[in-house]
């Protein structure tokens, strides 16, 4: 949408004839309009259809500054944002456990990291209005995307992790103190943590439950994931075996973290329990309803000013360079 702010402003156009119509009549002469090189054009009025164009000169220019001074701005489309928003970090598990094949998605059985990956980008999608960031651990805890509200972008970097990426261990503590550094930089103080793993923490030099506490003191909600199945059965020389993939899932701990910051642990034992448990943390941290609408705006004042000074100085250039060859 177009518009000039001070249409008022257009009032003024025929302001060089009231001047030129109170002036004396002996002033007339000299004053033909009030612009700028003004009485250099008309000077050159004739009877030819070139100088009589040149008497419109003036009056344009006249107009296209009365433009700039109007404040044209073009307006965008509606921007909605929320009133209030929320820091929301996904810190996921990359350890080499995750690429056990146990969890059915849509009839077919894919390793842990797979699921997750399907799952958790349909949950950022509904997440429109809170600021997100990523974290990746394995080894070491990696930032892998900073705070942002481009959901778009998170998605694309969940897309592109791979087993091995940070290593094959689980350093769970170094993830929540990487997200406690992210959030206490960013100052918002709605701060949320959802961490995924399949293990217990084995890497890195922070302990988790120590992690939590530190959390627990800045306002960080951590809501925990336990993922993995409890029953696998394999094919071996003496026949078919029962067996826990999720033997090494450290329940406890993930149960404790959750505690002491607010949160609550949950299981994800296949497809259907992981929708289940995003559904619960949509739920418990709900997308504030309350939206502000602005419209982005843009300035073009320049766009008249601009050929406003152009067609003077290529006006007086021509009278100039006219005004030589007559000498």
């Amino acid at each position: 949408m177009f518009e000039f702010v001070y249409l008022w402003i257009f009032l003024l156009l025929p302001l060089p004839l009231i001047i030129r119509y109170f002036l004396p009549a002996k002033k007339r002469d000299y004053t033909q309009v009030w612009i700028p090189l003004a009485q250099g054009l008309t000077e050159q009025e004739g009877t030819s259809g070139k100088n009589n164009l040149f008497s419109i000169i003036p009056w344009l220019a006249w107009a296209l500054l009365l433009s700039a001074l109007a404040k044209p701005i073009w307006y965008g489309d509606p921007i909605r944002l929320q009133q209030q928003s929320r820091d929301m970090v996904l810190s996921l598990d990359l350890s080499g456990s995750m690429q056990e094949v146990d969890m059915p998605l849509n009839g077919k059985r894919v390793d842990r990291l797979t699921l997750v990956k399907n799952l958790s980008k349909a949950f950022i999608n509904k997440r429109e209005g809170d600021r997100l960031g990523l974290i990746l651990f394995a080894d070491h805890a990696y930032l892998q995307t900073p705070l942002t509200f481009d959901l778009k972008t998170i998605n694309q970097m969940i897309d592109e992790t791979q087993i091995g990426l940070v290593g094959t261990r689980t350093a769970i503590g170094e993830s929540i103190a990487m997200a406690i550094k992210r959030f206490v930089e960013n100052k918002n103080e709605q701060r949320v943590l959802i961490l995924i793993t399949d293990g217990a923490n084995t890497a890195g030099s922070i302990d988790p439950v120590m992690a939590a506490q530190q959390a627990a003191k800045n306002n960080i909600t951590i809501y925990t994931i336990g993922i993995g199945a409890d029953q696998m059965v394999r094919r071996t020389i003496f026949g078919n075996q029962n067996y826990n993939p999720s033997a090494d899932l450290d329940e406890s701990a993930l149960k404790q973290i959750a505690t002491l910051t607010n949160g609550q642990y949950f299981r994800a034992r296949n497809q259907e329990d992981l929708q289940k448990i995003y559904q619960t943390i949509d739920e418990l941290q709900p997308i504030d309803s309350d939206y502000l609408e602005f419209r982005p705006e843009k300035d073009l004042y320049y766009w008249p000013l601009s050929a406003a000074l152009l067609l003077l100085f290529s006006s007086a250039l021509y009278l100039k360079v006219r005004g030589s060859n007559l000498d």
